[in-house]
């Protein structure tokens, strides 16, 4: 294990109320191993995952509890009481962070090659000549032609893709043990989807690097993922294999979001929604959030939250109808 998560809980502080963002958040990462974290917009996905590098503002985000072991060669480190030394040490070096908008995420008026080499200069200690070198092969192995020439580009001179692909550069530049991608396609058309999807995996494969893969699109997931978390207003729901999660999803809202596909061995003229709409998170959750939107709701739903059940091989729902 490379990665666990436990009981993770923040709280938005804001003129509003309290937002609460994320309510007993607990998952394991293995080492080499790809998670698909999957939900709708306002689930909590990238907040829970921008929380274990300290990417969110404080104030208005506090965590109010939890731990998350990240096991680095050097020992074993809780990333949510990390020293400012260590988080500097982490981010980047060991665990490296692929954006969703790369154009916002990439310094405007620094080029590309020099944000790549930064990474190397401050994490590996790498002289600027030893620097350029490695850059121009990261350039290469990510895909980007010319790449003695595009090293002196910036940001707003690539396509979508290929920013896309200069973010995937920077995050793997160090060698990382995990690499958290939050929603690294989502912004572009579908060739270019699957070029980004193969160019990870092959990276993965070549570096041996665990994969964080945050996405709403079931599809990619099916392609990519060895095993799938369910969010839903920030908590888990479910978590399976990949492949026991297509063929026996057991909570009510994962067979919603499957149920809303579109099948090429179907023909459909209108796509199944999920019905109502999310709970109010300025609320705090007192029994189970989907209880609103579910067909299977029972009074006992409204009067306590559901806790995982393991119902098979490494599968938990977190939900009274099924288990």
């Amino acid at each position: 294990m490379i990665l666990e998560v436990k009981n993770l809980v923040l709280r938005f502080y804001t003129f509003d109320g309290v937002i609460h963002a994320l309510n007993g958040v607990s998952f394991d990462l293995e080492a080499g191993e790809t998670l698909a974290i999957v939900g709708e917009s306002g689930s909590g996905k990238t907040v829970a995952m921008m929380s274990l590098l300290n990417l969110l503002p404080v104030p208005p985000a506090k965590i109010e509890q939890g731990e998350a072991i990240f096991y680095d060669d050097k020992g074993q480190v809780d990333l949510l009481r990390t020293t400012k030394q260590e988080r500097c040490r982490i981010r980047g070096g060991r665990i490296g962070y692929i954006f969703q908008d790369a154009l916002s995420a990439l310094n405007p008026v620094m080029t590309v090659g020099r944000q790549i080499s930064e990474s190397l200069t401050e994490h590996l200690g790498m002289t600027y000549a030893e620097a350029y070198k490695r850059t121009i092969e990261l350039l290469k192995h990510v895909g980007i032609p010319g790449a003695k020439q595009r090293y002196k580009n910036y940001p707003h001179q690539f396509s979508g893709g290929m920013r896309q692909r200069v973010m995937i550069a920077i995050a793997i530049a160090c060698n990382p043990k995990i690499v958290i991608a939050d929603e690294p396609t989502t912004a572009l058309d579908v060739t270019v989807q699957a070029q980004i999807v193969d160019l990870t995996r092959q990276l993965q494969k070549e570096l041996s690097i665990a994969v964080i893969w945050i996405t709403h699109d079931l599809g990619v997931v099916a392609g990519i993922a060895d095993r799938v978390l369910v969010m839903y207003a920030g908590s888990p729901v479910e978590i399976s294999p990949v492949d026991d999660l297509y063929e026996n999803p057991r909570h009510p809202y994962t067979k919603g979001l499957l149920a809303a596909l579109p099948r090429m061995d179907q023909s459909v003229r209108k796509l199944v929604s999920i019905e109502g709409a999310p709970p109010d998170l300025l609320e705090p959750p007192r029994h189970c959030q989907f209880a609103w939107r579910c067909s299977l709701v029972s009074e006992r739903c409204w009067q306590e939250i559901p806790l995982p059940v393991e119902t098979g091989p490494r599968h938990f729902v977190s939900c009274f109808a099924d288990p």
